[in-house]
């Protein structure tokens, strides 16, 4: 049986460059976007779905469910939004978390609940480390991404699971947000082609959190020892005493 990958928001960017490093690792494509036209052109070999995931997203759980040799799932398809958030539209915030969060949960269920093997990666971001202003809404459902992928992991142990945190990445994704991508400064702008390329190499080291931009893993390793040393007294019987609670 042939080896499978579905990658989601595949007609450009950062999806398309999945799609061209996963072929040349042998796997046959099925690829998701609202632009069907684009993904025959680039990969004609592919088998394309032509869906919106914020409005249709059946279809693509549906073969996810059905077939099995498709092996490895690639969460990419989202959407940016850049403004201060009272004044943004309250209707592409809506769709950003139809995107963004909703389809990304319902595929991904599709597809853990029918396997017992498998690689599923979800495109994060670092925006909900950075906390970066007018981009609140953004931020929420990539933080979601980011928590929702880190428990998965620990509920699937036979899946290799993997978030992908990018930082600012040079694609069209940019110029649709509302803030042009050569607006920001270069420096902190990644080509997509090695941001893929690095995603992937954490992938193959086993990381679950990948961040393509970060020079040293020990500050990552440095920050979720902190999260984690939280733990036992995030929820207690008893105020903790600073709030001069008496019962």
């Amino acid at each position: 049986m042939s080896s499978k990958a579905l990658i989601t928001g595949a007609s450009g960017g950062i999806g398309a460059a999945y799609a061209e490093r996963l072929a040349a690792r042998g796997h046959e494509l099925v690829l998701v976007a609202r632009s069907g036209d684009a993904m025959r052109e680039r990969f004609p070999d592919a088998e394309i779905i032509e869906a919106d995931l914020t409005r249709d997203a059946a279809r693509t759980e549906a073969r996810l469910r059905e077939d099995t040799s498709i092996t490895t799932l690639v969460n990419n398809a989202g959407v940016g939004l850049v403004a201060p958030f009272v004044q943004a539209d309250p209707d592409r915030v809506e769709a950003m978390i139809d995107l963004n969060v909703t389809a990304l949960t319902r595929l991904s269920h599709a597809f853990a609940s029918t396997r017992e093997a498998g690689t599923l990666i979800n495109v994060g971001s670092i925006t909900p480390l950075a906390l970066i202003e007018g981009m609140a809404a953004y931020n929420g459902t990539k933080a979601y991404v980011n928590a929702f992928t880190q428990t998965l992991a620990a509920e699937l142990p036979q899946l290799r699971v993997q978030a992908v945190l990018f930082g600012a990445v040079g694609t069209g994704l940019w110029d649709k947000s509302g803030l042009p991508l050569e607006h920001l400064d270069a420096e902190i702008v990644m080509d997509v082609g090695e941001a893929v390329d690095a995603a992937l190499a954490g992938l193959d080291t086993g990381e679950l959190i990948t961040i393509p931009a970060l020079p040293d893993v020990a500050d990552w390793e440095a920050f979720e020892s902190a999260r984690l040393a939280l733990r036992p007294n995030l929820s207690r019987r008893d105020p903790a005493a600073r709030y001069q609670v008496t019962v």
